[in-house]
């Protein structure tokens, strides 16, 4: 169906003025990220980090690469160094490209979580997903939270592994093609907003509660799992929270392991289950607010890959059929599919008609509509011209053998299938195309991939389809349905494409007395890397005592800084930080910073 209506596009480049206000500067590969991607990448913030929080990145950054030398992929240590992340300050997303760039990917920064089809397609691209944001301070060992702890030391490192980074590419493409249900989307926004919330140190308890009942809520009513259900599974139990090697001696790989001080611990004890890594974890949900209670464990990266393999061949990306069909119309977005002839019609599809045999005969979409062949715009067959939607027969024609699409020249001909022809084409689902041949389109090696008539008439057991007066018809050419997928088959077709989520992450606001024990923390780590003066420390150390007697992480800095200098300053601190053991809460923390430093010193 083609009824012309003029529209303006709005086109975002990296030249435009989102991008020049905020100062994302696009390199060799950010560059060939499709237009759509763009409105999730965000300036990073570094100027919003506080000293406090350069401070809980250096604590878990040493305590991970002290015990994860041990534990963690051989690939993980050497993958620090290989991407640029210093233990000692939070990486600058300009400073990880430079490094980055050398085995061909790159970074972003977003705002927390995006939405599962777009973080795929970036990491399609070779793009790592970077949230801005840091966790807090009470939640420095576990964070249900994306932050930079997670994407850029947990992530990472692991990409500098060459088979790895092949899984990650290859599980980008497929991903994105995975198509979602309708309340896909709904559960992304309750997890998303869950997240920020429990983040959030100002959030109540109520408020917190009322947010994990939706959650919950959601989740218990998904129905069937959806294939972006069930690829997001696959990600979790892999690249977030995998194993790999035998299962009862796994070293860790996933970056929520990685970046986790405390699950990084409790995974490898017999307390979490280990299951062998197959495509049944693509069924097995996850909490994203709770540790794990198990986890799979793969031999080797090549296993991941052939798991992903046995998964897409049961998606409708390799599939297609009614089922494909199906699957777009009930997730209500903008998918594709591909006819046999190589066409590929993108757009909201709305309607599909069987025949008795469950083949799909005609389809349907609703709004505008696109089409393509090998992932290329058809020149003329845009979303401007398709404004309205489109529908096509799918099949061969009745008592015919040979379908069109294999119709050379002279068999069109015998079949009045030409230019200026009146014809009438029965087909055998029993739909009816009456109209007179305008012109086609054909493939580069000649097959027909598009009939234009005019005058036309269309029609299903005598419901009409399309009517004369509705202008121009374009049949597409296929005997059947080869694939359908989200997402459409030209990147650069649908602007608009994927939606930011209007939740945004909480900006915390900090009264004057946490500014205040901001600035004693600038203070002693500007002493760190330049001249340490005894008497300030002191000072600081005896308003700290008194002021923020909750504060555990800055004496713990204040010991390792007098370490060698002051004793009886130095057995001071230690003395209060034993006090402070004693509330639950630190104990572990101050314990295992302790014996990092001790055993450092």
């Amino acid at each position: 169906m083609n009824k012309t209506s003029k529209f303006e596009k709005i086109v975002t480049s990296p030249n435009n003025s989102f991008f020049m206000n905020n100062n994302i500067v696009f390199n060799e590969v950010t560059k060939k990220l499709p237009k759509h991607l763009h409105q999730f990448i965000v300036k990073q913030p570094y100027n919003e980090y506080t000293a406090q929080n350069q401070a809980v990145w250096r604590y878990v950054m040493r305590l991970n690469l002290d015990y994860l030398s041990k534990v963690a992929h051989e690939s993980y240590i050497s993958g620090l160094k290989k991407t640029g992340i210093s233990v000692d300050v939070i990486p600058k997303m300009e400073g990880m490209n430079r490094i980055l760039k050398n085995i061909g990917w790159a970074a972003v920064s977003v705002d927390g979580f995006i939405p599962p089809n777009a973080f795929m397609e970036f990491q399609a691209y070779n793009v790592l997903v970077i949230a801005s944001d840091i966790r807090t301070i009470n939640h420095i060992a576990y964070t249900p939270a994306p932050d930079i702890i997670h994407e850029a030391a947990g992530h990472a490192p692991i990409i500098a592994n060459p088979e790895y980074t092949e899984y990650l590419r290859r599980f980008g493409e497929i991903g994105s093609k995975a198509i979602s249900s309708a309340k896909d989307y709904e559960i992304y926004e309750a997890i998303r907003l869950l997240s920020i919330l429990k983040e959030d140190p100002n959030s109540s308890d109520e408020i917190i509660e009322s947010a994990l009942q939706k959650v919950e809520a959601l989740q218990n009513s998904m129905g069937e799992l959806s294939e972006m259900a069930q690829i997001r599974n696959l990600h979790w139990w892999t690249v977030e929270y995998g194993l790999i090697g035998e299962i009862d001696n796994p070293k860790i790989y996933g970056a929520g392991l990685l970046s986790s001080i405390g699950e990084s611990k409790l995974c490898l004890t017999d307390k979490v289950r280990k299951i062998p890594y197959s495509i049944a974890a693509a069924t097995q949900n996850f909490d994203i607010t709770k540790q794990q209670p198990q986890l799979f464990v793969t031999p080797d990266f090549a296993h991941l890959s052939f798991v992903l393999e046995e998964f897409a061949n049961k998606m409708a990306l390799r599939k297609g059929g009614l089922k494909g069909v199906k699957k777009l119309i009930e997730s209500s977005n903008i998918g594709t599919i591909e006819l046999s002839t190589g066409i590929q019609i993108s757009g909201v599809f709305n309607n599909v008609i069987a025949d008795d045999n469950n083949n799909p005969v005609y389809i349907q979409t609703t709004g505008p509509t696109a089409l393509a062949t090998r992932d290329r715009e058809i020149i003329g067959h845009g979303t401007e011209y398709h404004a309205e939607g489109f529908g096509s027969p799918i099949g061969k024609l009745k008592g015919i053998n040979l379908a069109i699409e294999d119709m050379f020249p002279k068999d069109l001909d015998v079949y009045g299938i030409y230019e200026g022809k009146k014809t009438i084409l029965h087909f055998e689902g029993n739909v009816k195309v009456e109209g007179e041949v305008i012109t086609g389109k054909r493939d580069l090696k000649g097959k027909i991939i598009l009939i234009s008539f005019k005058n036309c008439t269309v029609t299903h057991n005598n419901n009409y389809l399309f009517k004369p007066e509705w202008g121009i018809y374009d049949m597409a050419v296929g005997k059947e349905i080869v694939s359908a997928y989200a997402g459409p088959a030209s990147a650069s077709t649908f602007q608009n494409l994927g939606k930011v989520s209007e939740e945004k992450t909480h900006k915390i606001k900090y009264s004057e007395k946490e500014l205040n024990l901001h600035k004693m923390y600038a203070e002693i780590a500007l002493m760190r890397t330049e001249n340490i003066y005894i008497d300030r420390i002191n000072l600081l150390f005896e308003k700290l005592i008194n002021e923020y007697p909750n504060d555990w992480l800055l004496p713990l800095e204040m010991f390792e800084l007098t370490f060698n200098l002051d004793a009886n300053l130095n057995t001071k601190i230690y003395n209060y930080l034993l006090q402070l053991k004693d509330n639950e809460h630190f104990t572990d923390l101050i314990e295992n910073g302790l014996k990092l430093i001790l055993r450092n010193n």
